[in-house]
């Protein structure tokens, strides 16, 4: 099919995905975008299943090829179908075009990511390629929510795979991602006593107060000098002027760059009950770091080495990055698959409601990261 033919179906199909609100907590908007995917991938000749994981029933799609003769994948393809903006955020800002850039909701985050997925493996098979290569698509509905209902779906199917490339989108400039940080959400609840603040202050314990003294303690986490983070987001606590609060709540955000780093942020909020700084107040901890960082590994770092001597075939030069956000290549890494991040389209802004894609982008990543599967599989010796 011609250059202009392939880019016109693109953009016909990204317009009907971006038009579909898809919020994580709207389960119906996602099963569509699933059922539109799964019937472009059943005419590729995959076979396809949409399944509704863990508690929430959470749509996700999975598509696949024939297996290899031992049985397993070459290649995982993974995104997520889910984003981050309300139900009536398309009514508000649908599809659109302005110069070079596409815009709506997802448009980056990561709708033309799994269509560049989609369209490489129809590459495949127009080009009489796909009976060389096995690929298996996994594309969950709750990746915006921490993934909680789909990751044993994610990493069941992962454990049959090789490699696995994640189709968010790459970062302006062709910089894809070798690393990302992992992270997790800790809960901190202080109990206090309450007292009227004007009368009797002292026969009180004030929790707003035991939850400061605790917040200058996780901020210097932050002075350590390597991966961590520790940033204290949101903090509540009480409920008139004149009584001392009895309870307080705080909200951390951690981000880590090893396991190592992860092991030691755990053991710290493990602790932090042991000290206190108001007499008569305690406080509990929840939480931890409960998605492994994607950490930077040799073979990862050929895979790049292989997509960036393919997108110089394109007169484009590619770079990688680390970055602080995570992905569900954070599961696959920490199963010790090699995992490429960032392969999508250009574009950035994600989470905003000035995000966008790079239209440019679009063709040449299509046929750069088909290349790049075909000479993995091919210098790997399949077959």
């Amino acid at each position: 099919m011609k250059e202009h033919l392939i880019y016109e179906n693109f953009i016909n199909d990204f317009k009907t995905i971006v038009n579909i609100d898809s919020a994580s907590e709207n389960l119906e908007g996602v099963a569509r975008v699933a059922l539109f995917l799964k019937k472009k991938f059943e005419r590729i000749g995959l076979a396809t299943e949409i399944t509704r994981e863990g508690k929430d029933g959470v749509p996700c799609l999975k598509a696949c090829t024939a297996k290899k003769a031992n049985g397993r994948y070459d290649f995982m393809f993974l995104g997520h179908m889910d984003t981050v903006f309300p139900t009536g955020e398309v009514a508000k800002r649908p599809f659109a075009i302005e110069g070079k850039h596409a815009l709506g909701p997802g448009t980056n985050d990561m709708q033309g990511g799994l269509l560049v997925a989609l369209y490489v493996i129809d590459k495949l098979k127009t080009d009489g390629n796909l009976d060389d290569i096995s690929i298996c698509v996994a594309f969950n509905g709750d990746e915006e929510t921490g993934s909680d209902n789909s990751r044993a779906w994610i990493e069941k199917m992962a454990a049959n795979c090789d490699r696995v490339l994640v189709f968010e989108a790459c970062r302006p400039n062709y910089r894809n991602v070798l690393q990302r940080k992992g992270g997790g959400v800790i809960r901190i609840t202080a109990n206090g006593i309450a007292a009227h603040s004007g009368i009797n202050p002292k026969e009180g314990a004030n929790a707003l107060v035991e939850l400061a003294g605790h917040m200058l303690a996780i901020d210097k986490l932050n002075d350590l000098g390597n991966g961590i983070t520790a940033q204290c987001t949101v903090i509540n606590g009480g409920e008139k002027h004149n009584i001392v609060p009895d309870r307080a709540e705080l909200v951390v955000d951690v981000r880590v760059e090893t396991m190592e780093e992860a092991v030691f942020v755990d053991n710290f909020f493990k602790k932090l009950p042991e000290n206190n700084y108001v007499k008569g107040a305690s406080i509990t901890v929840v939480g931890g770091v409960e998605r492994p960082p994607m950490e930077y590994t040799h073979k990862t770092l050929e895979m790049w080495k292989i997509l960036h001597e393919e997108y110089s075939k394109q007169g484009i030069t590619s770079s990688y990055i680390s970055t602080g956000g995570c992905s569900d290549g954070n599961w696959t890494a920490a199963m010790g698959i090699p995992t490429l991040d960032g392969v999508g389209p250009v574009g950035g802004n994600s989470h905003r409601e000035d995000e966008y894609l790079d239209l440019t982008s679009i063709l040449p990543t299509i046929s750069t990261v088909t290349s790049t599967c075909l000479r993995m599989v091919r210098e790997a010796g399949h077959p």
